[in-house]
C-alpha cells in the first residue's frame, strides 16, 4: 500500500473535520474541548498515581469542556473578533512575521479578563463539583493557590495569546487554545485537588 493511500483516510477525516467546524462551529468545538478536557483528566490522574481511574471525575472534566470552556472560547473569540476587527493592514503585518498592535491588544485583554476568570471557574468547579467539597473549604483552597495559579498563567498563556492571534485563522483559534489547555488543564487538575484525600465513586 502507497503512502498516499495510507494518508488518505486521515486527509479525509481532516476535511470532514473542518466542514464540521464551518457548519456548526459551536457544537464541533464544544465536543472537542470536552474530549480533550476528558484525556487531560486521565493523564493528570495517571501522573497524580491514581490506582484506579475514577471515571467519574473524567466525565465531570468532560462535561466541564463541553459544556463550558468549549462555548466559552468560542463566543469570547468571535467577541474579540469583532471588538478587534482586523484589516489588511493587520494581515500583512502578520506575513511579514512583525507583531500587530491588534494581536498585543488582544493578548492584553485577555489576559486581564477570560485568564483569572476561567482560572477561577475551573478551581470553583472542581472543589464544588468535581470534589463535592463544601464552600469553606473551597474558599480556602482558592485563597491559598489561585494567586499562585494566576501568576504562573501569566507567565505561559501570553506567548500562546500572541502565536494564536498572530497565526491562526479566526475559526481555528478556539481549537488551538482547546489544544494548549488540554495540557494546561493537567496542571490545573493537579493544582486543584485537595491534599486531604476524599472518595470520589468510579463508574
Amino acid at each position: 500500500m502507497s503512502d498516499d493511500n495510507m494518508n488518505e483516510p486521515k486527509s479525509s477525516l481532516a476535511a470532514k473535520y473542518r466542514q464540521q467546524l464551518q457548519q456548526h462551529p459551536l457544537r464541533t468545538k464544544a465536543i472537542t474541548a470536552g474530549f480533550l478536557a476528558g484525556c487531560s483528566d486521565l493523564i493528570a490522574q495517571k501522573i497524580s498515581g491514581v490506582k484506579k481511574i475514577q471515571f467519574r471525575r473524567t466525565l465531570l472534566i468532560l462535561l466541564y469542556g463541553l459544556l463550558y470552556s468549549g462555548p466559552f472560547g468560542h463566543f469570547f473569540h468571535k467577541f474579540m473578533g469583532q471588538l478587534f476587527k482586523e484589516n489588511k493592514t493587520d494581515q500583512q503585518t502578520a506575513s511579514k512575521k512583525t507583531i500587530s498592535p491588534t494581536v498585543i491588544k488582544k493578548v492584553i485583554l485577555e489576559q486581564l479578563t477570560s485568564s483569572p476568570w476561567n482560572n477561577m471557574v475551573f478551581m470553583l468547579y472542581y472543589g464544588l463539583v468535581v470534589e463535592g467539597r463544601p464552600w469553606f473549604l473551597v474558599k480556602k483552597k482558592i485563597q491559598k493557590d489561585y494567586p499562585i495559579i494566576q501568576l504562573t498563567a501569566w507567565k505561559f498563556w501570553p506567548i500562546v495569546g500572541f502565536v494564536n492571534y498572530q497565526y491562526m485563522p479566526e475559526q481555528f483559534r478556539a481549537i488551538f487554545q482547546s489544544f494548549v489547555g488540554a495540557c494546561w488543564a493537567i496542571f490545573l487538575n493537579l493544582k486543584a485537588r485537595s491534599s486531604v484525600p476524599i472518595a470520589i465513586k468510579s463508574v
